[in-house]
């Protein structure tokens, strides 16, 4: 018995990366602000608003935030409040000006003191700093011009004083101080009495806090509430733009915002992925006989398909009217079934089905237009063998999607016949999407990630097509060879529900590298022909025939053959021998294996990695044994079959395959069901020639028309 082998832990382990990154991503689908509960979106300040937010109705309201900003304006309009002057300042400046005028006075009398001594004086008082041009002045003028100034200096000093003096504005006052001294005085006098009056000027006035205070807040308290309106389908906030705490209250005062994310609907949306989760890793366990599971490119594939259409779904769809019916969602499972197969759609598409419609109000009815629109579209699909086979599938898509909106829509109580048509016009535009969504990706990764469609299959198996014309004209022989291995793999394929299609086309492609050297292989020489293999060693004989698979490969590339084609070309001798060679070659050293090196005459594999190549491998052989030893029993062909894959077990080629001793039996008994009708006996018809007795017939043969 042929055991299924397990899945690989490097495969296992991918598995499971895989389907941890879908649930991390699709739970942070489902929790994204656009996804859950469209109308009460939980945005922030400083958020950008995902769309145009329009006010559901008419609503006035007190709004805090405008109010606590036009008090904070007004304010910030109050100037800062200081005491009324202190008149204590004021007369002390002016005893000390009365004293250093006084001061001056005395220097200007003294007349024991020489000029010299009485400038140095002057120069030294310390409340004032006189230049040298004041001192000269003072000393030189008129008792009665000094009288006059300080009359004046001692006038203005008062006036001055009178008035509020803040330490912020005593620059200013200082520098107001020649305006004041009387026009009498000459320009000189003027300057000076403005000098002796500046040095005096000091802040007469200090800032109250106190007093600022209580006017801010009577400035505040003057400001009215603000009352902002709103009528109904005015835009709050448009989409793009910075929320403000002003754009955030009106969301708020409306309830169509909330601040923060409830722990339910956080456990909801990890309930409904681990579920989903949980359920595509029970699939990936139990179907370890789905050959593309166990294949990395393929699981990464699945993973980046379903992620871009799930999360692409809860980006579009939510808080939408039509956009959801219109979302080609299908379009996943009709891509998955032309790639993998209707089996692994039906299980994807479902949870896909499930995750996009999860958590919006129509949540039921979307899910089922989904669900029944993608099963009736991958159904109609079939194994996606034509191309109008996927329109069809677009129209099945279109019409399922309109039967699930009528049949949630209709027993409404109120029935919106131009939303029922637009949502079904909608539903036939998901069809054609998806359809086209399908083809055009299914050929593209097809092309590009060498995987075999059933179109590109059908394509390359056409009899025009080059690689096969080319097969045709130079290895008639293997050609045939080559229809025949395929039309037997291709039943047996079929009784183990393996993938027929694939069977079949690489079978067809299996031996195309003997076309390069068609006259080498037998089944290519004319009876009575030279041998060439008569002229060469055994090794040198097995290194041919060998090449023939090097050489397939390089051909199948150059015509861009589906890299999945290199597996049947590679596989289907796996590491067996050319055993006639071998045993020449044996033969040849008196029966001493030492002597011969058995590598030189075996294939290079791998051995066959899928149930499709290893039908091909065990059609290959019994084809061959069966054409040398033309069996003329049932039994005696049963014999040659059993024996194939009898030996074909002994020598471990079927151990990386997931054949079962159940799959061997149908497959032995497929080969004899098809053999027999090939190699069956035939009646021995007499000669040609007519015995002497019987004359010719002279009467022209009449036509036989059909009746």
């Amino acid at each position: 018995m042929v055991e299924r082998p397990p899945v690989s832990k490097r495969i296992r382990t991918l598995q499971i990366f895989l389907l941890a990154v879908v649930a991390i991503v699709s739970f942070a689908a489902l929790t994204s602000p656009l996804s859950l509960r469209p109308t009460q979106l939980p945005l922030q300040v400083g958020d950008v608003a995902p769309r145009a937010i329009q006010a559901p109705y008419d609503l006035e309201y007190v709004s805090q935030v405008r109010t606590t900003e036009m008090r904070d304006i007004a304010e910030k309009a109050v100037q800062p409040v200081y005491t009324t002057p202190d008149p204590a300042i004021a007369r002390q400046q002016i005893d000390r000006l009365n004293t250093t005028l006084q001061h001056i006075s005395l220097i200007r009398l003294d007349d024991t003191t020489t000029t010299d001594q009485k400038q140095t004086e002057l120069a030294s008082l310390s409340d004032l700093t006189l230049s040298g041009d004041d001192i000269q002045q003072i000393l030189s003028m008129s008792d009665t011009r000094w009288s006059a100034i300080q009359k004046e200096a001692l006038r203005v000093l008062e006036q001055v004083m009178r008035t509020p003096i803040h330490t912020d504005t005593l620059d200013t006052v200082k520098i107001s101080i020649p305006s004041r001294v009387s026009l009498a005085l000459s320009e000189q006098d003027a300057a000076l009495t403005a000098a002796l009056v500046s040095a005096f000027v000091i802040p007469n006035s200090e800032f109250s806090a106190d007093l600022t205070a209580a006017a801010q807040k009577s400035a505040r308290s003057t400001v009215a509430p603000f009352v902002q309106s709103y009528k109904a389908g005015e835009t709050i906030v448009s989409s793009g733009e910075i929320i403000t705490p002003t754009d955030m209250e009106a969301l708020q005062q409306f309830g169509l915002i909330r601040s923060d994310q409830p722990l339910e609907t956080y456990l909801g949306a990890g309930a409904a992925t681990i579920l989903l989760t949980v359920f595509l890793g029970l699939y990936f366990l139990r179907r370890q006989r789905v050959l593309f599971l166990s294949e990395p490119r393929n699981l990464l594939i699945l993973t980046y398909l379903f992620l871009i259409f799930v999360v692409g779904a809860r980006l579009v769809v939510p808080n939408r009217t039509i956009v959801p019916y219109a979302y080609p969602l299908p379009a996943l499972g009709l891509l998955i079934a032309a790639l993998f197969g209707m089996e692994t759609s039906v299980i994807v598409s479902f949870a896909a089905c499930l995750l996009a419609a999860y958590g919006l109000p129509n949540m039921l009815e979307l899910t089922a237009f989904y669900l029944l629109a993608t099963l009736c579209g991958v159904l109609m699909l079939g194994q996606a063998r034509r191309f109008w086979a996927f329109f069809l599938s677009g129209l099945a898509i279109g019409i399922a999607g309109i039967a699930a909106i009528l049949a949630y829509r209709l027993p409404s109580a109120s029935i919106d016949w131009i939303g029922l048509a637009t949502l079904a016009g909608a539903s036939m535009l998901n069809g054609i999407a998806s359809a086209s969504i399908a083809l055009l990706l299914q050929y593209l990764l097809a092309q590009f990630l060498g995987l075999p469609t059933a179109l590109q299959l059908i394509e390359i198996s056409r009899s025009d097509f080059p690689l096969l014309q080319m097969f045709l004209r130079k290895a008639p022989g293997t050609y045939q060879h080559s229809l025949q291995v395929s039309n037997l793999a291709e039943q047996a394929a079929e009784k183990i529900g393996a993938d027929t299609l694939l069977t079949r086309v690489g079978a067809l492609f299996h031996d195309i590298g003997k076309s390069t050297d068609a006259s080498f292989f037998i089944e290519n020489q004319a009876p009575g022909s030279i041998n060439t293999h008569t002229d060469i060693t055994p090794e040198e004989a097995a290194e041919k025939i060998i090449g023939h698979v090097h050489t397939g490969v390089k051909l199948a590339h150059k015509y861009r053959l589906p890299r999945r084609i290199d597996d049947f070309i590679l596989e289907h001798h796996g590491t067996m021998l050319t055993r006639y060679q071998y045993n020449q070659a044996l033969e040849k050293a008196g029966g001493d294996a030492s002597k011969v090196d058995i590598e030189k005459f075996r294939y290079p594999g791998p051995r066959p990695r899928s149930r499709e190549t290893a039908i091909l491998m065990l059609a290959d052989s019994v084809e061959a044994r069966t054409r040398a030893e033309s069996p003329e029993s049932e039994e005696a062909l049963r014999a040659v079959v059993e024996s194939v894959i009898e030996r074909t077990q002994k020598e471990g080629q079927l151990n990386n395959t997931q054949l079962t001793l159940r799959d061997l039996n149908l497959i032995a008994d497929s080969f004899v069901i098809s053999l027999r009708g090939t190699y069956h006996p035939r009646i021995q018809y007499p000669p040609a020639e007519l015995p002497a007795s019987i004359p010719a017939s002279t009467t022209p043969l009449k036509e036989i028309k059909p009746k």
